[in-house]
This record gives C-alpha cells, sequence and structure tokens, in this order.
C-alpha cells in the first residue's frame, strides 16, 4: 500500500499512522547529479518488490532505508525512526543485504562471519547460536572452510545468515539473487520470501516480484506506480515493449 504522485493503480488505501515506510517528497543528489525526485511513498505490507530498470532509482531507494545514503531533501521514516537522526537505532533495526555477498563477508570462514554478527552475546552463547544457524542455512560442513572456496549461493547464504543472526525487524534485499544461477536464485528467494521480518527486495525477477504483496515501480529517478504486483508488473512490461 502506498501514496505516490505516480498514476496509482488499484489498491487498498493504508494510513500514514499504518505504514511502516514513509516517504514524503525525497530526493537525493551527489555531486549534482539527481538519483532521485519526488518519492512519495507509503509502504505497509510484509513483502515488498522494487523493480524498474537499471538506473531507475531502485538501489539508491533501497539505501535510503538503513541510512547507507541520506537524502538531500524531503523526510523518511522507517518503523518510525529517522535515517539521519536515528542512524544507529536504524542500523540495529534494518538489516541489508547486498547484491555481492563479498561487500558483506568479513572474516575468513563462515563460523567467524556469523560470530562477528553475534558479537554482542557472551562467548559461550554466541557459540552455541552459531552451531545452531549454520545447518538451518546449508553451511554446517562448511563452518571452517575457507569462504573463498565457498560457491556464490553459499556465500549468498552465509550473508542473509549474517544479516538475519541480529533478527532485524526489516530486511532490505538489493537485488540478491542478481549474481546466481537459476536453482540458488530460487533457494535465496524462497528463503527471503519465507522471512517473519519484513522484507523489501529491489529486484529484476519479475517471477519473485510477483509473489510478494505490493510492487513498487520506479522510473527515471522517482516511483511510477505502486500497488498490487500483477497490475504494477503488467504496468512495467507494456512500459519496455
Amino acid at each position: 500500500m502506498r501514496r505516490t504522485r505516480a498514476e496509482r493503480a488499484p489498491r487498498a488505501e493504508a494510513t500514514t499512522a499504518d505504514a511502516a515506510i514513509v516517504l514524503d517528497r525525497v530526493g537525493v543528489e551527489v555531486d549534482g547529479a539527481v538519483l532521485l525526485h519526488d518519492v512519495s511513498l507509503e509502504l505497509s505490507a510484509r513483502r515488498t518488490a522494487v523493480i524498474g530498470a537499471n538506473g531507475s532509482g531502485k538501489s539508491t531507494f533501497a539505501r535510503l532505508l538503513n541510512g547507507l545514503r541520506l537524502a538531500t531533501s524531503g523526510s523518511i521514516r522507517v518503523h518510525g525512526l529517522d535515517p539521519r537522526r536515528d542512524a544507529a537505532a536504524l542500523r540495529r533495526r534494518v538489516g541489508f543485504v547486498f547484491t555481492n555477498p563479498e561487500a558483506q563477508i568479513l572474516m575468513p570462514t563462515p563460523a567467524e562471519d556469523l560470530a562477528l554478527s553475534l558479537r554482542d552475546l557472551p562467548r559461550a552463547a554466541r557459540a552455541e547460536q552459531v552451531r545452531t544457524l549454520l545447518p538451518q542455512y546449508g553451511l554446517a560442513d562448511h563452518a571452517d572452510v575457507p569462504v573463498a572456496a565457498l560457491s556464490g549461493g553459499q556465500r549468498q547464504l552465509l550473508a542473509i545468515a549474517a544479516v538475519l543472526a541480529t533478527e532485524p525487524a526489516l530486511v532490505v534485499a538489493d537485488e540478491p539473487t542478481t549474481l546466481l544461477d537459476l536453482r540458488n536464485s530460487r533457494r535465496i528467494g524462497d528463503l527471503l520470501l519465507a522471512l517473519d521480518a519484513a522484507l523489501v527486495i529491489v529486484t529484476h525477477d519479475l517471477e519473485l516480484a510477483g509473489r510478494c504483496d505490493e510492487v513498487v515501480l520506479f522510473e527515471d529517478g522517482t516511483v511510477r506506480v505502486a500497488g498490487d504486483p500483477a497490475s504494477v508488473i503488467e504496468e512495467y512490461r507494456r512500459s519496455c515493449a
């Protein structure tokens, strides 16, 4: 559900009080280049897909949601938090999954990388949690294997596991299946869609987007339309024809 100044797809109305993510006339400008402009949006669905052409503003929008990039105009609230004023609290609440897991895997082995995410726990509890998490992501036999020896799918599973280990309320995933083969793409997609946490997923996979509860279409740095997945995806297909 959402509000946008762009054309609307049929969708039940939501109030600002209900929306978990609210953007009001948001713009992002970097070194004179306008990356986003006049983005007004309210999102409250559990699973939201963000689609659009390369360079349309999708990834910039995703990075606004946990403060990796800050707006230069307008206002943003994510679960009631202001990314500029409440940066530390927001990053504890919002987990971010990058396209390339190499951008977020910091330690030499899966066990060590998960332990890093759990560093606030006492040592014994941290070790027990690592032992619990590894098999959940198919990494039980790879706990001490060098990350460089893992497949692309295994690395993405590790990256997601490290994010989810902190139990975020919202997971933002920026094209997490782009670098994967079909089997691993489906595995990662299924994993993300089954999360208890809210999900915002940027994707070019329209089948995956269609499985979400709502879809947002970006075009030329702003929202073209948002709402029912089938309607928005069809609008995107028409715009690409």
